[in-house]
């Protein structure tokens, strides 16, 4: 597939990236930095600028795109992951501003076009507990894509907004536009450098439920959105199938949720971030667990 990716050169979009050139996709990585991966053509627009997320879809993704002679090439899907990442980097008003915006041009463009394929990054923040003023317990547990969402900081709630976005604009075109509440993503290094020390303290793991997914299973969840077809407006959860702790649900419930409703018959390290969906209806099969680089 011909795919315009917008925020490759973020911590997710760089391991996301090289998974979807490997399964034999073409990608224009259109963000503010360009990303320097071999393969990968960069053109460096706003989000923010919707002339400009029109001009970047009808844009050629290389100079040998010039040497048929038959015009632009038409993509076959958008994935978008640009964003501020969280609060507390910009203003408030700057982050929902960037965030919410920057989505309703993003997909405006791609349906108006006929590109009938986007896949947007959605949070986990968007259930409440991760910029949380004080210590807030979800509603239910595990966490699935039937909560009612209902964040208190700007970058949630620029999420949730940008989830409505989305159902609108498919519900309006018809188009397939699957949106990915992405966890905590954890990069290849980050598995020596970090998991020792939420060990440790397993409560600095608290407001992202214990959660987590391998920056290169994410690439692999957003391939699969990619090749299945006809679903029209979806929410996933993206993480991977077990907590990132090395200590069971009956501990953890007990020490960190006591009080919290579970709703259904938990395996022992079973994610308290329900990944059933993905695994269900995309057919994802995680290939990165925490245990296999953290030892000790």
């Amino acid at each position: 597939m011909r795919i315009l990716f917008t925020g490759g050169s973020g911590k997710a979009g760089r391991h996301v990236i090289p998974y979807l050139l490997a399964q034999g996709h073409r990608v224009l990585n259109v963000d503010l930095v360009p990303l320097d991966v071999p393969g990968v053509d960069n053109l460096i627009a706003d989000i923010t600028d919707s002339g400009q997320m029109f001009n970047a879809m009808t844009a050629y993704a290389g100079f040998d795109e010039l040497e048929p002679g038959t015009g632009v090439p038409r993509f076959d899907a958008v994935v978008h992951f640009a964003a501020i990442p969280r609060i507390l980097i910009a203003p408030d008003n700057e982050t929902f501003r960037v965030n919410t915006i920057g989505t309703y041009n993003v997909i405006e463009a791609a349906v108006k076009l006929g590109i009938a394929k986007v896949v947007i990054a959605s949070s986990e923040t968007t259930y409440g507990i991760c910029f949380a003023d004080g210590v807030a317990d979800p509603n239910y547990l595990p966490l699935d894509e039937g909560y009612d969402v209902s964040p208190m900081d700007s970058y949630g709630l620029s999420k949730v907004v940008n989830e409505a976005t989305a159902r609108a604009f498919a519900k309006r075109s018809g188009a397939d536009i699957y949106a990915l509440r992405i966890g905590n993503v954890v990069e290849p290094h980050e598995y020596a450098q970090d998991f020792p020390r939420y060990f440790a303290d397993p409560v600095l793991r608290r407001r992202n439920f214990f959660c987590y997914i391998d920056a290169r299973d994410l690439g692999q969840i957003v391939d699969r959105c990619l090749k299945v077809d006809g679903l029209g407006y979806q929410v996933f959860n993206a993480g991977n199938d077990e907590n990132g702790m090395n200590l069971d649900n009956a501990e953890l419930l007990a020490r960190f949720f006591p009080g919290v409703p579970v709703t259904r018959e938990l395996s022992p390290r079973e994610a308290l971030f329900s990944n059933a969906k993905i695994r269900e209806v995309l057919g994802f099969r995680e290939a990165h667990r925490w245990q296999d680089y953290v030892t000790g």
